[in-house]
């Protein structure tokens, strides 16, 4: 599988371009735009300086760093962000959401590492109607 040209848009110009770190990352670290302060308990959205044109076939991943929950005492509320090939307006910035687990206020420094971004390929499937009664597996929990 060759590796697909990807269109990206930086919000702010001064900051860098997305990079894989080391040659064996799949995925490419998401940072901070700007210093954004977050509460006990609350969800937020960090701007990421990211607008992405996602290319036909893939999806784009944004999930948490391993080291956020522990560095950072955040993680993502929905486990998995999905940017889809359309979502690429100029004003679709990609936008980190966080919870804020602990309880202080945890601050986040302009060029933060918070997440990674991960490009996969995608099926869309073609649905077909069929009768559930012709299929019994026992309901929730049934294999054990």
């Amino acid at each position: 599988m060759q590796n697909p040209k990807v269109q990206i848009s930086l919000v702010d110009k001064t900051l860098p371009m997305p990079k894989y770190e080391t040659s064996g990352s799949v995925g490419f670290d998401l940072y901070a735009r700007q210093e954004t302060v977050i509460k006990p308990k609350e969800i937020a959205l960090i701007p990421s300086n990211l607008i992405c044109k996602v290319p036909e076939g893939y999806m784009l991943a944004v999930v948490s760093r391993s080291s956020t929950p522990r560095k950072k005492g955040l993680l993502k509320p929905h486990a998995i962000g999905v940017i889809d090939q359309d979502y690429c307006g100029q004003t679709d910035e990609i936008l980190l959401q966080v919870y804020n687990f602990t309880d202080q206020d945890i601050l986040i420094s302009k060029l933060d590492r918070i997440a990674q971004g991960i490009f996969l390929p995608v099926l869309k499937a073609n649905f077909v109607e069929f009768n559930p009664q012709d299929q019994n597996r026992g309901g929730f929990g049934s294999t054990g």
